[in-house]
Order: structure tokens, then sequence, then C-alpha cells
């Protein structure tokens, strides 16, 4: 792969370079001494697969490590959160968002057309002055839909750790140091269960629901 970190370096003039990522209140925190570590080109974007500068950090106490699992440049052409890849606008699933604006999705999906078509966006961007609030902005007409599906708050349970395997079998000896929560699990049998956000809106349960 052209973008790998171990391969050629006649493209890594367009390997991402940042110093601070963008997130949503929900996933930066209610931390006001927040520490961020950063990582450069710590690994490859899950959208168009090249190397990125890699953040991660505490959103605050008895809270999990949150990282950036996107490049900046997918950010903003899609206008989402590098963490939870929900909108920055609207809280919600890009699926949700395309489907009230009626908005078709034109990334390619092979590596190398992704790559193109980022330094395309990359070019545009940069010539016409758009961040990631107006990247996506032109084509955003407001939607009463949206607008009261819309979460206007942090929801900040959504940083809690997740569930320690070993309390749920009665086998955790770690008591309050466990830094895993003690707590039931979701029924298994929920389709809401597994909550991972597909990234391409071809299999999100959270937003059919």
């Amino acid at each position: 792969m052209a973008t790998s970190k171990g391969a050629n370096t006649y493209n890594r003039q367009n390997w991402e370079d940042s110093e601070f990522p963008i997130l949503c209140q929900t996933c930066l925190g209610d931390n006001p001494y927040i520490r961020m570590m950063k990582e450069k080109y710590g690994k490859e974007c899950k959208i168009c697969v090249r190397p990125f500068t890699v953040f991660r950090w505490c959103p605050g106490a008895r809270m999990r490590y949150k990282k950036t699992e996107v490049c900046q440049t997918c950010s903003k052409i899609k206008n989402i959160c590098q963490t939870c890849l929900l909108d920055l606008e609207y809280g919600l699933p890009v699926q949700v968002r395309d489907a009230a604006l009626k908005l078709q999705d034109n990334m390619p999906k092979s590596d190398v057309n992704k790559e193109y078509y980022t330094q395309n966006m990359e070019d545009k961007m940069a010539q016409d002055g758009l961040n990631s609030q107006s990247a996506l902005g032109k084509a955003m007409a407001p939607s009463d839909m949206l607008l009261k599906l819309a979460r206007t708050t942090p929801y900040y349970k959504r940083n809690r750790p997740h569930i320690c395997s070993f309390w749920v079998k009665g086998e955790c000896k770690r008591g309050e140091e466990c830094p895993y929560r003690h707590d039931k699990p979701t029924d298994p049998d929920d389709p809401l269960a597994d909550q991972n956000i597909d990234l391409f809106k071809m299999n999100d349960l959270i937003a059919d629901n």
C-alpha cells in the first residue's frame, strides 16, 4: 500500500501533522486540565487509510482513555468528530444526517482513488479557506427533523469505562481500583448492544434505530 508507514516515502508530504484534534464536546470531556498525548503519524485513518497524527487523552475522572480514529481531512469533509464519528453540529450518525439532507457520499472505495480524492479536497479547502464547520455547510440546509433529533448537550456517560468481564463472572478482585466498570451488561440479544458506528453507512444499527 502506497500510504503505509513502512512503504516508499515519496508520498509522505501528504501525511497529516496536526496540533489539536477536531472533537465534539462529549469526547473532549469536562476536564478543564486535560492532558493531550500526541503521536505523529501514529496510525492510518480508518476512512482514507493515510497515516495521521493520533491524539490520546482522558476526558474526565473515572473515564476511559479516548483516541482519534480518522484524520482531520476526513473529519472536515464529513463534518464529524475524529473520535466518535458523529456529526459535529447535530451529534447524530452520518447516515441519519445524510438521509435527512439527501446528501450522497462521493468518496471512492479503492485506496488509490481515496488518496486522489482526499488530496483534491485538501487543495479545495485550502483555496476556499474552508474549515470543519463550513466544508459541508454549503450542502447543509436547515432541517426541522435534524433539529428535533439533535443532541444539544454533551452525553458524558458515553466516556465511561467498559464493563469488567471478571466482575460479571464474580471473579474481579481489584475492587474500587479496577479501571473497568462494575455494572450489569446490556442484553446480548439487543441489536443495539454492539454500538460500533459503520464508517461507510452500510450497516449502522444506531442510525437505523
